[in-house]
């Protein structure tokens, strides 16, 4: 049976009509405001002039934060960046370059303080650098010569945090740091009128890594960032290759030209070359060659062979023969670290094997710690944060995160299911597809000849894959490990090599 309504009724439901609305609009709001625990963006603004590559510049540093938000507009995290722009540039030519360091977890101070940035910290080259105060002077290497510059530190590096209740674990992955810087490099292309310049981006160490998966992110989808070059300083794009575990024998053939190098630097090798080159093809034809049979071959290697791969495997690395033969013709990196200069009592670096330590005693296995990392983290945590504070006045509360401060990283890669998924995390696909889908994209790579964290072995490997064009990909070697550029002559060379690589476009 049907009711009529009685107007008192009808009035009512009417009345409460746009009440319900007005609650509904409040609760969308409400979800789309800004956390109360969210505050404003941290920004500073200088000007400053310099001379770089032999030219005097005027530039505008922009120091501070860039919030990722979502569909709504509600903040999720901060990337922190520091830009600098040449004044009266002409956007249309001008090129901008998008730095960063890797990790992951690292803080782009290093690139920032140490090679690229308008000032640096100077260093004592393959020594401890002590205590402070440490020289921070004008870098007359910095690339503003040629480029803008923009130093990135993702979220859990640097002053870059998730906000509000947002998890920084969200960001924390192959894929999702990814995504994060892309969604920045819109933005600050969007704020700043960038989108038609030439266009660079460019990583250290796991910061390669971060290149080539971005590169994805910002080439792979209609809505494209064209990209005019990848600058790659000690590369990593297979971490499957050099994994260290019982049965995979890549490791042994990539490390090899790296401890040759080092045998050179440290005089353990007799009647040397004059060259690192020189004795890094020697290690290579060995290494692709007799020594990837012999391990291929395991257990039936025998008699006159094994005695004959064993003799060079001794020569190149500096090592005696009984203690290769003891290691199964296998030598680890950390056992190399600890045995080449054991006669000594010291210890090699990791990052830069040009360095050397002091361990509590001579019995170990591998080394107490990494002399290369421990002489020089001292000096650039001081040199960021002055410089950042003082220089750039950027008024922050934060401590500046240098590495570390990234944990649970999810290697998975987007789209990469089942088991390859989970055991085999090589980027460099991504990097063969980009450079075929744009025939603008070159690629330079800086490589250490004494860089045990990236061997210079492992990164030509993953560029000589089928699928790429290596007319497009440029190799330089420099005297120093992982972070060349603490090297006084190989950070000018270096900064010569990528100013060229920039100009050739």
């Amino acid at each position: 049976m049907r009711f009529p309504l009685c107007p008192a009724a009808v009035a009512l439901a009417f009345a409460v009509q746009p009440v319900l609305a007005a609650d509904e609009k409040k609760s969308d709001a409400a979800e789309s405001a800004p956390e109360k625990d969210v505050p404003p963006p941290v920004v500073s603004v200088t000007k400053h002039k310099g001379m770089f590559g032999g030219q005097a510049v005027s530039y505008t540093a922009t120091t501070g934060e860039t919030y990722l938000k979502d569909k709504d507009g509600k903040p999720l995290a901060a990337i922190f960046a520091t830009s600098y722009v040449k004044d009266g540039g002409d956007p249309k030519t001008r090129p901008i370059t998008f730095l960063y360091n890797g990790g992951p977890g690292s803080g782009s101070l290093w690139l920032h303080m140490g090679a690229f940035g308008p000032k640096r910290v100077v260093l004592p080259d393959a020594k401890d650098d002590g205590a402070p105060p440490y020289p921070i002077v004008d870098n007359p290497e910095s690339l503003l010569d040629v480029t803008d510059i923009v130093f990135i530190d993702p979220v859990g590096t640097g002053f870059a945090h998730a906000l509000g209740k947002k998890d920084p674990k969200d960001y924390w992955g192959v894929s999702a740091d990814a995504k994060s810087i892309a969604e920045f490099i819109r933005i600050w292309l969007n704020e700043n009128g960038r989108w038609n310049s030439p266009k660079y981006i460019g990583g250290e160490s796991y910061g390669t890594t971060r290149s080539v998966a971005l590169i994805n992110e910002l080439e792979s989808s209609y809505n494209d960032v064209a990209v005019n070059g990848i600058i790659l300083i000690s590369t990593i794009l297979d971490f499957a290759a050099p994994a260290e575990v019982q049965g995979n024998e890549m490791p042994y053939v990539l490390n090899l030209p790296s401890m040759a190098t080092t045998a050179l630097y440290h005089h353990k090798i007799a009647n040397p070359p004059a060259t690192p080159a020189e004795i890094a093809q020697q290690a290579r034809d060995f290494a692709i060659g007799p020594y990837a049979a012999a391990l291929l071959k395991g257990n039936a290697l025998a008699g006159e062979e094994r005695a004959r791969v064993r003799a060079e495997l001794a020569r190149l690395t500096g090592l005696s023969e009984q203690f290769v033969d003891n290691a199964n013709l296998r030598v680890t990196p950390g056992r190399f670290y600890k045995e080449l200069l054991r006669d000594r009592g010291l210890t090699i670096g990791r990052l830069d094997t040009r360095y050397t330590g002091v361990d509590y005693d001579r019995a170990g296995e591998e080394p107490d710690n990494d002399p290369s990392f421990y002489a020089i983290d001292g000096a650039y945590t001081a040199a960021i944060n002055s410089y950042l504070r003082d220089d750039l006045k950027l008024k922050m509360e934060r401590d500046y995160v240098t590495i570390g401060g990234v944990r649970g990283w999810d290697w998975k890669l987007q789209g990469q299911g089942g088991r390859d998924g989970e055991v085999y995390v090589n980027v460099a696909p991504y990097l063969s597809r980009a450079m075929r889908e744009n025939s603008g994209l070159r690629v330079f790579v800086g490589q250490g000849w004494y860089d045990f964290a990236t061997p210079f072995f492992g990164a030509e490997y993953a560029m000589n894959r089928p699928g790429f064009d290596p007319a497009r990909i440029q190799f330089h070697y420099y005297d120093a490990g992982h972070m060349m550029y603490v090297r006084p002559e190989d950070l000018a060379k270096l900064s010569s090599d990528i100013r060229s690589f920039i100009r050739g476009r």
